[in-house]
């Protein structure tokens, strides 16, 4: 590849290194010089660009980053296309992720220009959550480095996530005399939470005496009842592969594999099978929904691995989970600032307008955003309960058709309410009456759409993360696979030109004005793309479409 100052007669076909802005029109970083853009970029005054050419046996960056991803997909992960040499995998089920870190290593080893991340090793994923991403770094890439990643990692299995499996989960809970039954319940209520998380069921649980004859009896009758796997929960800690909770495992027709593991908490665990069934003895800190030893265990067999001693000896690197005492700085009593002479820059302040006067006119003679949800909320209620949920503060609302049960619906929320008089201009009159209530003190405002009910506050937090003017990230967009959506984020620099705007259009083509100072934050969801604005797409919104 050939990268530097390029004159426009020999630009064609060239890559454009960086964005560059002309009367009327932005050529953005990326774009692959035509005719037109050529002419364009000569009627300015230009004689030459910084550009990238490929050449002979190079790989654009987008093919480059396709050919990698496709290396790396395996059952149950999904993948986006590939935009600006980027493609993430994402999860289509919930499970455990597993990275084969070796072999990571090698193929980020092979050059500087092909990168791979990925979550860590063993990571406990959600359905739609991004595993990895694959980046190139330059424009091209020299075919010979594909080839050789391709010959490194083709059928390796670099990544893999296992699904959870919806197991029956038997308990047999121990009782002495004097144990409190709230820690009794405690114990069962943290059980049921950790099973329930990974899809799977807690079967009515069984309390004993804590003595070896009525924890094995309990454990048959678990069996009996369809255990996919069996835990003893002790009323005392288990000191010894002969004390009461295993030895009920072995007079069970059981077996002890394994006792203790390099976990702290969770150092007392017991690992055991009572024929095919995993059998645990767990330890007390299991008692506690604080992660510890027992959550690894417990997402392996969920993810239908077969834990091994050996398993549970390799857990030492990382298994320290809790705080010792010796510590000169737990974090419990760490001071809030921090160490690093690099103090974390504030989070800016960003408020949140909320476009709520529109008239409807697809839907009628139904107003969308008063429409209720299978709980009778409504749509403009779902939306601002949203944007609550989310770091942006204040909330401002703007009114306009049917303003009075607009406001109705909102009652006690704690919003700001800006009615625009002029809403029948069309957008620009409802944006432009909410730019106006922005507080001083804002630096960015999120533009929410009343009739996107299902853009969660956590998908507005990760815009509100992404977004830095001084770094260049002025103007954030949700995508998703690459896709454009909304709500979008302005940096208040923009406000003054947003005031100008005319017409039923948004600020959304404003973007392309400023086109360096735009970053994009790809989803795991296409709620950033749903708008329901007319009754047949209403129907298949989840939660208003069956009523």
């Amino acid at each position: 590849m050939i990268f530097g100052p390029t004159p426009l007669d020999e630009a064609r076909g060239a890559i454009l290194a960086h964005t560059v802005r002309l009367p009327g029109r932005v050529i953005k970083k990326g774009t692959v010089l035509d005719e037109a853009a050529i002419a364009a970029l000569r009627d300015a005054g230009k004689r030459d660009v910084v550009a990238a050419r490929l050449e002979a046996g190079d790989v654009p960056e987008d093919e480059a980053a396709d050919r990698v991803a496709n290396l790396l997909m395996a059952p149950l992960i999904a993948r986006s296309r590939a935009s600006t040499g980027r493609v993430n995998l994402l999860a289509e089920s919930p499970g455990l992720f597993t990275a084969d870190a070796h072999l990571i290593d090698r193929i980020n080893q092979v050059d500087e220009s092909i990168t791979v991340a990925t979550l860590p090793h063993r990571s406990v994923v959600a359905g739609k959550e991004m595993l990895a991403t694959i980046k190139v770094i330059p424009f091209a890439v020299p075919g010979a480095v594909i080839s050789v990643i391709e010959a490194l990692a083709k059928g390796r299995g670099a990544v893999a996530l296992a699904p959870f499996r919806k197991l029956k989960v038997g308990l047999v809970l121990t009782e002495l005399p004097g144990i409190k039954e709230s820690v009794m319940e405690g114990a069962v209520e943290a059980t049921a939470a950790r099973v329930e998380a990974l899809l799977g069921t807690l079967l009515p649980v069984e309390r004993v005496r804590h003595e070896e004859g009525p924890v094995a009896d309990a454990l048959t009758r678990l069996r009996r009842a369809g255990a996919d796997l069996l835990l003893v929960a002790g009323a005392s800690a288990v000191v010894d592969r002969r004390d009461v909770g295993p030895a009920g495992i072995v007079r069970a027709g059981g077996a002890i594999e394994h006792f203790g593991m390099p976990v702290d908490p969770g150092n007392l665990i017991c690992l055991g099978r009572v024929g095919d069934i995993p059998a645990m003895v767990l330890p007390g800190c299991a008692r506690s929904p604080k992660l510890n030893g027992f959550d690894w265990v417990l997402q392996r067999i969920f993810a239908g691995e077969k834990v091994t001693a050996r398993d549970i000896m390799g857990m030492g690197v990382g298994g320290l989970l809790k705080e010792i005492e010796v510590r000169p700085l737990p974090r419990a009593e760490a001071p809030r600032t921090p160490v690093s002479p690099i103090a974390p820059r504030k989070a800016r302040q960003v408020c949140a307008v909320v476009l709520a006067a529109g008239r409807s006119r697809r839907m009628a003679p139904l107003n969308k955003l008063l429409v209720p949800d299978n709980r009778g909320v409504p749509m403009i209620a779902r939306v601002v309960d949203n944007v609550l949920a989310s770091r942006a503060r204040p909330v401002i609302v703007v009114t306009g058709h049917e303003r009075e049960q607009v406001e109705e619906a909102l009652a006690s929320r704690p919003v700001i309410l800006a009615h625009a008089d002029d809403y029948a201009e069309g957008l620009s009159a409802s944006l432009k009456a909410g730019l106006r209530a922005v507080p001083k003190e804002a630096e960015g405002i999120l533009v929410c759409l009343g009739d996107m009910p299902l853009v969660a506050g956590d998908m507005l937090d990760r815009l509100l993360a992404s977004f830095d003017p001084e770094e260049g990230r002025a103007i954030v967009q949700p995508t998703y696979r690459g896709k454009q959506g909304n709500p979008m984020l302005w940096s208040r620099e923009f406000l003054p030109e947003m005031l100008e705007i005319t017409g039923d259009v948004g600020a959304r083509h404003l973007a392309a004005r400023h086109a360096d100072r735009l970053v994009e934050v790809e989803m795991a969801d296409d709620a950033v793309l749903r708008d329901f604005d007319t009754t047949e797409s209403l129907k298949t919104a989840p939660a208003f479409g069956r009523r």
